[in-house]
C-alpha cells in the first residue's frame, strides 16, 4: 500500500473518474463528498495521436523544449491543430498527461503517478468474496466501482472543513457510499447510493498494515466499515450485502472534494427557495443560497454535498438526492467541449484529481485510470441513472434504516447487468447460459442434499418440504438424494448450490430435472456437495414453478437521469430565509 489511509486517504473515486474522465468521470466525482453535515456542529503508453500535441503543450507551459521559435512561425495553425486534438479527446482528461515520451511531458506523467495513493481492494476473507462478473457473449464484462467519501479529520484542512473538533484524528467514517455500475456493452451506467445510517452485517476484515483482525458484526451502521482496516472493508461489506463483485474503489475526503470542485469550476445547482443550512445548535453544512440556479465550486460545493438540514425532509436520503443532482450536473458540464479546450485547465484538473483520491491497486497509475476513463466515457449521458438503495426506518434503532425487499431486487438488476432506466427490457429477458466445462454424472450417481429453506417471519416453515422434494428427486432417478433433517432456514427463492467447478454440471442437471432456472444454480463454499435448498417460493406441491422475474427498477429507488436539466432541490421552509 502506498500513501496514507485513514481520513486523509479517504477518497476516491469520484475524483478519480471525475478527473480522469470528464465525460463519465463526473459521476465519480460527486461521490467524493462524503461527510456528514451533522458533524459541522459539529510507459508511458504512448498514445500517438494525442501524445505529440500534448507533450508540446506541456513543454511550452513548463518552459522546456528550447525557445519554441520554430513553433511560433506557424502559431495560428498550431493553435487550431491543438484545439482539434483537445476536442477530439474531450471526454478523456488524462490523455493530456499520458505522453510516454522524454522531457517535460514524461516527467509530468511520473509526477502525477507519484501523487496517487492506493490501498488494498478487499479486506474480507477470500472465501466470502462475490463471484467475479462473467463476460457476455461478446466477451465484454461489466465494471463495478465503489465510490467512497471519507469524513476523516486527519489534517488541519479537513478538520476546518468538517468541524467537530473533538473528532480530530478519530476513526474515519464512510459517510458517502455509491456503487457505480457500467454495463458490459458500455451502453448504460447506474449509480446506487447507500444511506450512511444503514444497518447491516459487516464481515470480518483484516488491516493490511497492522494485521489487526476486526470481527464480523451484525446490525452495524455501514459507515463504520471504513475504520475497520480501510476502504477494503467497505468494499467487503458491499459484496456481502449485494453479492456484486466490486472491481475497484475510489475514495476522497473533505479537502479532496474542495480541490476537485475548484479545479472543475462552477457546477450549476438549483434550489426552489432561499436556503441556509444552519440550526440554533450549530448543526448544518453552512450552505446559504438564494432561490434559483447557482454555479458552485470549492467549499460551497462541499457544503452542498454535505447538506442534510435544509433539503426536503432533512434526512440523509435528501442529501443523497442533492449529491445525485450535483453529479449529474457535473457530468453535463465536463462533457461540454467548452470546458475542455484549455490545456492549463486540464492539467490543473489532473493535478487535483491525482492528489485528491485514494484508489485500489488496480487503479494506481495514470495509465490504468486513463484506460478506465476511456471505458466510462463511452456511456451516453442520457443513459446514466442515479438511484438510492430502497430502505425503511428500523423499528428498534431510531434514525437508522435497513434495506427493503426492493433493495434486493435492485441489486439483482445490477448483478444481472440490467439497465435501471428500463431501456434494456428486451436484452434482459434472455439470461446467458452458463459455461460448463465438465459433463454431468449419471442421475443415479449424483449425490444431492435437500434442505428446507421455507421459513419466513410471517408464515414460519412449511413442514416436511425437504423430505417431500427428496421423494420427487428419487422418483426422477436421483436415487442418491437425501433430506437434511436440520431446522428450516430462510431462502426466498429455491436455489441449488455446489462447492466447486467439477460439480457445476451435476447441479445444473438437477436444476433441469426439477425445472429450476439455471440462474438459480450458484457456486458456494458454504456447501460440501450439490445442495438443493427448497425456498419459500416452493412451499407445497411436487412441481416447481419458477417465479416470473420483474426486471423493472423499483419505484422506491427514486431514479434520476443525468440528462434531466430540470432538477431542483426542494427546500424545507424551516431553513429558508
Amino acid at each position: 500500500m502506498s500513501g496514507a489511509r485513514g481520513g486523509g486517504v479517504g477518497t476516491v473515486g469520484r475524483s478519480t473518474v471525475r478527473g480522469a474522465v470528464p465525460g463519465a468521470g463526473g459521476v465519480a466525482d460527486s461521490t467524493s463528498t462524503a461527510a456528514d453535515d451533522d458533524a459541522t456542529a459539529e510507459d508511458g503508453g504512448a498514445r500517438a495521436d494525442a501524445g505529440a500535441g500534448v507533450a508540446e503543450d506541456v513543454a511550452e507551459d513548463s518552459g522546456a523544449g528550447g525557445s519554441g521559435g520554430g513553433r511560433r512561425a506557424g502559431r495560428g495553425t498550431d493553435r487550431r491543430r491543438r484545439r482539434r486534438r483537445v476536442l477530439r479527446w474531450s471526454a478523456t482528461l488524462l490523455a493530456l498527461v499520458i505522453v510516454g515520451g522524454a522531457g517535460a511531458g514524461y516527467l509530468y506523467y511520473e509526477h502525477l503517478n507519484a501523487n496517487i495513493k492506493s490501498d488494498k481492494l478487499n479486506l474480507g476473507d477470500a472465501k466470502d468474496r462475490a463471484a467475479e462478473t462473467k463476460a457476455n457473449e461478446a466477451g465484454q464484462k461489466a465494471l463495478n466501482i465503489l465510490l467512497i467519501g471519507s469524513d476523516a479529520r486527519d489534517t488541519v484542512e479537513n478538520q476546518k472543513l468538517g468541524g467537530a473538533k473533538d473528532t480530530f484524528n478519530g476513526t474515519p467514517l464512510a459517510d458517502v457510499q455509491m456503487l457505480l455500475h457500467v454495463s458490459a456493452d458500455r451502453s448504460n451506467m447506474s449509480v446506487v447510493s447507500m444511506p450512511r445510517d444503514t444497518l447491516l452485517s459487516i464481515p470480518k476484515c483484516t488491516d493490511p498494515d497492522t494485521g489487526e483482525v476486526f470481527r464480523s458484526l451484525t446490525r452495524e451502521i455501514t459507515n463504520s466499515s471504513l475504520g475497520r482496516g480501510g476502504p477494503g472493508c467497505t468494499v467487503a461489506t458491499w459484496e456481502k450485502l449485494t453479492d456484486i463483485h466490486i472491481d475497484h474503489f475510489m475514495m476522497i475526503d473533505f479537502g479532496g472534494v474542495v480541490s476537485m470542485a475548484d479545479a472543475i469550476g462552477g457546477v450549476p445547482v438549483c434550489v426552489d427557495a432561499n436556503v441556509h443550512s444552519h440550526t440554533s445548535t450549530g448543526k448544518g453544512s453552512g450552505l446559504k443560497l438564494a432561490e434559483g440556479t447557482h454555479d458552485i465550486k470549492g467549499k460551497q460545493a462541499l457544503q452542498w454535498l454535505r447538506t442534510r438540514y435544509g433539503f426536503e425532509d432533512d434526512t440523509d436520503l435528501a442529501r443523497a438526492k442533492a449529491q445525485h443532482m450535483y453529479m449529474n450536473s457535473m457530468v453535463r458540464q465536463l462533457r461540454s467541449e467548452a470546458k475542455l479546450t484549455n490545456p492549463n485547465g486540464l492539467r490543473k484538473l489532473a493535478e487535483a484529481a491525482t492528489r485528491a483520491i485514494t484508489v485500489d491497486d488496480g487503479l494506481d497509475s495514470i495509465k490504468k485510470m486513463y484506460d478506465l476513463a476511456t471505458e466510462l466515457q463511452k456511456v451516453p449521458t442520457e443513459r446514466i441513472t442515479m438511484t438510492t438503495m430502497p430502505n425503511r426506518y428500523d423499528t428498534v434503532q431510531t434514525g437508522r434504516v435497513v434495506p427493503t425487499e426492493d433493495a434486493g431486487k435492485l441489486f439483482r438488476l445490477v448483478r444481472e447487468d440490467i439497465a435501471l432506466d428500463g431501456k434494456d427490457a428486451a436484452k434482459a429477458t434472455a439470461s446467458p447460459s452458463p459455461t460448463v466445462t465438465d459433463a454431468a454424472a449419471a442421475d443415479q450417481d449424483i449425490a444431492v442434499q435437500v434442505r428446507n429453506g421455507t421459513y419466513t417471519d410471517s408464515l414460519g416453515a412449511a413442514r416436511g418440504r425437504a423430505s417431500a422434494v427428496t421423494e420427487v428427486l428419487v422418483g426422477k432417478g436421483f436415487t442418491d438424494a437425501k433430506a437434511d433433517a436440520s431446522p428450516a432456514t430462510t431462502e426466498k427463492t429455491t436455489v441449488i448450490r455446489y462447492p466447486s467447478a467439477d460439480l457445476q454440471a451435476d447441479a445444473l442437471r438437477v436444476a433441469k430435472a426439477l425445472g429450476v432456472p439455471a440462474g438459480q444454480v450458484k457456486q458456494s463454499t458454504d456447501v460440501s456437495g450439490v445442495t438443493l435448498v427448497v425456498g419459500a417460493d416452493w412451499r407445497s406441491g411436487t412441481a416447481y414453478k419458477a417465479p416470473v422475474q420483474d426486471d423493472r427498477t423499483p419505484t422506491s429507488a427514486e431514479t434520476m437521469n443525468a440528462a434531466d436539466t430540470s432538477q431542483c432541490m426542494h427546500v424545507d421552509p424551516a431553513y429558508s430565509w
